[in-house]
Parts: structure tokens; C-alpha cells; sequence
């Protein structure tokens, strides 16, 4: 068994074209945002989830590539199967990955998207005067290292 460490993917070395898992895009600075990653981390045992900040030079590519502001950082993306999940929907879907009881959230669907959005986008205006803002995004534990795009 290989025991080396490993550190983040550059983005010279792995294609955003040719993703195989699912990359969870969100704002490096936000202490909401990497509280969010900080929850899923240890929650996803069996790694299927990848990180990178929207700021980083993969998740600026990233939006690129699907069309999405590179300069904005007021959404949560998840990208997975070719397609960029936004805002509520990123998060749900975030969530499917976990084991039970994390799938269960299944049922905000039942929730009018338009609805789910809008607390999403009060939340995301208020996220640095609730929860804060850092200056730079933090780095991930060696452990971590190998799920993180930089």
C-alpha cells in the first residue's frame, strides 16, 4: 500500500475536460463556505467528492468552461456528470454523495426550487457578517491534500 503523501492537483496536470469525480467548487475566503467543506470531508468516507476554491486557478477554468461568472463567488457549485449545479441545488446534491442519513435531505426537492434559492441568495448576501470572512483560503491537512484542486 502506497503511504506517500500527496498534494494538490495543478491544474497543468489534470484536465477539467476529463473529470471523474464530482468537484465541489466554493468560495476559499467564505468561513461559511469552508465550514461546509469541513463538514463534508470527514462525511465522505468514501472520498467521492473533490474540493477546489471558485478563486483557485482549476475553479476559475472550471467556470469558465461552463459559462459561469469567473468573477462572482456568491455560489456554491457543484460539478458533476458535465454539468455545473448551482446555488440550492449544489448543495442538495452535495449531500447525495454522503451516507445516510445525509441523503434524506432529499426531500427539500419537494421545496419550489425558486423558493430554495432565494434563502440560498439571503444566506450568500449575509454569509461574511454572520460567519466571516478570512484573508486567504486555507489549506487542507495532508490527508485532505489529495481531494483538493488548486
Amino acid at each position: 500500500m502506497d503511504n506517500s503523501v500527496q498534494t494538490p492537483v495543478e491544474v497543468s496536470a489534470y484536465r477539467v475536460e476529463s473529470l471523474e469525480y464530482p468537484v465541489l467548487l466554493f468560495d476559499g475566503v467564505c468561513n461559511l463556505c469552508n465550514g461546509l467543506v469541513r463538514f463534508l470531508l470527514p462525511r465522505d468516507r468514501q472520498a467521492k467528492l473533490r474540493f477546489a476554491s471558485l478563486q483557485s486557478d482549476f475553479g476559475q477554468r472550471l467556470l469558465r468552461k461552463q459559462g459561469l461568472p469567473a468573477e462572482r463567488f456568491d455560489s456554491f457549485i457543484l460539478y458533476a456528470d458535465e454539468h455545473a449545479y448551482t446555488k440550492s441545488e449544489g448543495v442538495l446534491r452535495s449531500l447525495s454523495f454522503l451516507p445516510f442519513p445525509w441523503p434524506l435531505f432529499k426531500v427539500f426537492y419537494l421545496v419550489p426550487r425558486n423558493f430554495r434559492d432565494r434563502v440560498y441568495d439571503w444566506v450568500a448576501r449575509n454569509r461574511y457578517v454572520w460567519f466571516g470572512q478570512l484573508d486567504n483560503c486555507p489549506l487542507p491537512t495532508t490527508e485532505q491534500a489529495a481531494r483538493f484542486f488548486s
